[in-house]
């Protein structure tokens, strides 16, 4: 991809709240109170078929809080509650293991946290006997896992490659000490790689390395040097955050507030300027859209190259069409016509799960039209396109004559430049890449008006 030029003066006009489309509707619209009897009849239902599998786990424990954090996380130095959780985990897995087709492959395995190295090596062994145990994965499973280099030994990826892991995600944030001194999450440049060349040395095939901007201390030239480290580490993928300032979900980042150190609004937009033009000019990167970037070659920038592209709670997938099951508290599953989320608080999921129940703790069933949108939303955030003749053959109406509104709708994104029409059907420019929540919005029934979102901004 050549680079990509970040035109100001449309960011200021786009930067609004709204949804990331993880999820459609959003998660916001699930529903405590929903019997468990209605969801596993659903779940009964959806394995009637053999769909492939992604499986989820949420390991919800760090040592630290990291104060920009947004995760869903317990705080402990007491590492036995991960040997504990991970026996809990098993429990709930060998249940839902009853309601499962034998027959589904697992095609995507993914370890989300918290911290999943939080876990001592044996323990990461055992979560993964458990898994054999009651999944047949697939032979080239994508399975990814976050690892916390500040915790971490060889001997942690090692497990982790042994029960198949191919891929691995590692939060940086920034390079800057004073940067790491303010957020409280120190790690210095050699930590990091160290970590990352152990993880080539063992075979993961694609490392993704986190950052954020709008961090406190953070100025163009600063993160200018982040990126200069960044680009000579060449990590496979990168995911570049804006820091979503949420005290009123999370209150330990009002110690930020207080430190009046966060960057002005401009310079923010400066510094996403400055990522985007760098990664996409000197590191070679393919924006595939949102806060992600990959280099040409790797399997992310394949996919959404042949339409193969897919969007859920893990960000975006190479591995389209499979329902996701998830485990551990706080965790989202998703199947055609449902989602459905654990209990969020630890003490409820394990109470629950060793009471032989099920820790639900909310869920919302799919409308026909919801789904027509979701799959809408989703090809224009992962295909960058529509063709209008597909779209009607693949939802089972007349696309244009049902998002007639829509459609007409996205006119003043045309007159700036964001999307581009053709006969039957449009795409997402080169600009619009950077607005592609916008455009997403333009398909949700959903949204509310502006001043009562609590999204957080769309760029």
């Amino acid at each position: 991809m050549t680079m990509l030029h970040v035109d100001l003066d449309l960011v200021r006009k786009y930067n609004v709240p709204g949804p990331r489309y993880t999820s459609f509707p959003p998660a916001n619209h699930f529903r405590e109170g929903i019997p468990w009897s209605e969801v596993e009849t659903r779940i009964r239902q959806n394995n009637q078929t053999d769909r492939d599998l992604s499986l989820y786990f949420h390991i919800p424990f760090c040592e630290t809080l990291c104060w920009f954090c947004g995760c869903t996380t317990v705080i402990t130095l007491n590492h036995d509650k991960g040997r504990e959780y991970v026996e809990t985990l098993g429990r709930e897995v060998a249940r839902m293991a009853t309601l499962l087709n034998p027959r589904r492959r697992v095609v995507q395995l993914h370890w989300g946290g918290g911290s999943p190295t939080f876990l001592r090596p044996d323990e990461i062994r055992r979560l993964g006997q458990i898994i054999h145990q009651h999944f047949q994965l697939a032979p080239d499973v994508e399975a990814g896992v976050e690892v916390d280099p500040r915790r971490l030994t060889r001997e942690h990826l090692v497990a982790l490659r042994e029960i198949g892991f191919n891929r691995a995600s590692m939060g940086v944030q920034d390079f800057d000490p004073r940067v790491q001194q303010a957020v409280h999450r120190i790690q210095p440049r050699e930590l990091t790689e160290q970590v990352l060349t152990w993880m080539r040395e063992l075979g993961f095939q694609s490392i993704n390395l986190d950052l954020i901007y709008g961090l406190p201390h953070q100025t163009v030239e600063s993160f200018n040097r982040t990126l200069d480290i960044v680009l000579e580490l060449k990590p496979d993928r990168l995911a570049v955050f804006s820091y979503a300032h949420v005290p009123w979900i999370k209150p330990a980042q009002r110690i930020l507030e207080k430190q009046r150190l966060l960057p002005t609004p401009e310079t923010k937009l400066q510094l996403l300027k400055l990522v985007i033009e760098r990664l996409t000019r000197d590191g070679g990167y393919v924006y595939i859209g949102m806060d992600h970037f990959a280099l040409p070659q790797d399997e992310l920038a394949v996919a959404q190259r042949e339409h193969k592209l897919q969007r859920n709670f893990q960000g975006y997938s190479t591995r389209a069409g499979a329902d996701i099951y998830a485990f551990g508290m706080s965790s989202i599953s998703q199947t055609p016509d449902m989602y459905w989320q654990n209990q969020k608080e630890l003490p409820a999921y394990e109470r629950a799960v060793h009471a032989g129940e099920v820790p639900l703790h909310r869920a919302y069933f799919l409308t026909e039209e919801d789904q027509r949108r979701r799959e809408t939303i989703m090809r224009v955030m992962c295909d960058l396109s529509l063709d209008y003749a597909a779209m009607s053959a693949r939802l089972g109406v007349d696309f244009e004559k049902h998002f007639a509104a829509e459609l007409e709708a996205l006119a003043p994104l045309e007159a700036d430049g964001l999307i581009r029409r053709r006969p039957g059907g449009f795409e997402v420019t080169d600009t619009g890449r950077l607005f592609i929540r916008n455009i997403a919005m333009c398909f949700d029934n959903t949204l509310p008006p502006p001043e009562q979102r609590r999204h957080s901004r769309t760029i």
